[in-house]
């Protein structure tokens, strides 16, 4: 499984056709504690660089943006139950949703873990 990064932060692991998204540790350290979050729903479109989700936390409200172009096919259902997933375990359990990818070339764009780690150093 090949993970991906953005500069806004969000992650996304490759399987095939499919990708999950979630956003860093970084993000959510910056965040403090997650509150609510608000998901896209099964069956939406999303485009690269839209809005997808929103993640509110006790210091301000977040949005989250689609990595790549992708049909929604799954949310991570237990945030609703338990958004503090998000922050203690950002990068697995508390990732926010699955989708297909429409077009692999847009991964192109996207960091590696190395690369990241770099940026994050930068900021």
């Amino acid at each position: 499984m090949a993970r991906y990064f953005t500069d806004e932060h969000e992650w996304i692991d490759v399987e095939g056709d499919t990708a999950t998204v979630g956003i860093t540790d970084y993000a959510q350290e910056q965040l403090g504690d997650i509150v609510f979050v608000e998901l896209p729903e099964v069956g939406a479109q999303l485009a690269k660089g839209k809005d997808a989700a929103v993640v509110e936390s006790v210091k301000a409200a977040s949005d989250v943006y689609a990595p790549i172009t992708g049909e929604v096919v799954e949310a991570n259902d237990a945030l609703d139950e338990d958004p503090a997933l998000v922050n203690s375990s950002p990068e697995e359990e508390g990732w926010f949703f699955k989708l297909t990818i429409a077009d692999k070339a847009e991964l192109g764009g996207l960091m590696d873990a190395k690369a990241y780690k770099s940026f994050c150093d930068e900021l």
